[in-house]
């Protein structure tokens, strides 16, 4: 549990642990990464003393798959969205009841406890992705690429036929939620374009994002 306020620490935790949990709570947002490795789920609550909390959540997100719940004061649908985007799980408006954190936290747990135990292998047409080995094939020939390649190219497949914003990408794929424009995605796609051979697979959406299109021509 990330959050500033030592009594809200309390009473979360409290909580939490009458229902057999473990809790470690701590204050910042640099305490938040050097130990969310070590937690099966971050509440995080984005009104740190430190660093930015979308910033948090989204390095977070970009390292794995650890679920996040996060609060917020801003009741904003926008700002709800770019939490949302920076790869939290969920989002809790402040103040919240107690009863609804927990009823969240067992949804998110749920969640991934099915993800977990999902396929690790997508395939679409002649294009195989492993996600556990970390593996590329393409009419059975491997195919090299680097992480961040790998890590966008899964990211997409994972949502055949959605358009992914530049936005997401850079959070989840880079870890860096407020980049300014850049040429880094650009530069990536056209990469794997030329691993991936002449069919379309990555298509760009003009001012949008990115659209993982697995044809049956392929």
């Amino acid at each position: 549990m990330v959050e500033a306020d030592p009594r809200a620490q309390r009473g979360i935790a409290h909580t939490l642990r009458r229902q057999g949990c473990e809790v470690v709570a701590v204050g910042s947002g640099g305490k938040a990464l050097e130990m969310y490795e070590q937690a099966d789920l971050v509440l995080l609550d984005l009104e740190l003393p430190d660093l930015h909390g979308l910033d948090v959540c989204a390095t977070i997100r970009a390292a794995g798959d650890t679920p996040i719940i996060a609060f917020t004061c801003r009741s904003s649908e926008w700002d709800q969205v770019l939490v949302l985007e920076a790869g939290a799980d969920d989002c809790l408006l402040k103040p919240y009841d107690l009863r609804e954190l927990t009823a969240r936290i067992g949804a998110v747990m749920r969640r991934s406890a099915r993800q977990v135990g999902a396929q690790h292998v997508m395939e679409w047409g002649p294009l195989r992705i492993d996600m556990r080995l970390r593996q590329v094939t393409l009419r059975g020939r491997h195919v090299e690429c680097t992480r961040k390649e790998f890590d966008l190219l899964c990211l997409l497949a994972s949502q055949p036929g959605a358009v992914v914003s530049r936005r997401r990408l850079m959070s989840q794929v880079w870890g860096d939620h407020w980049s300014p424009p850049s040429r880094t995605i650009d530069t990536h796609v056209a990469s794997l374009r030329r691993k991936l051979g002449p069919d379309e697979w990555i298509t760009t959406i003009r001012g949008v994002g990115l659209c993982f299109q697995p044809a049956t021509t392929h």
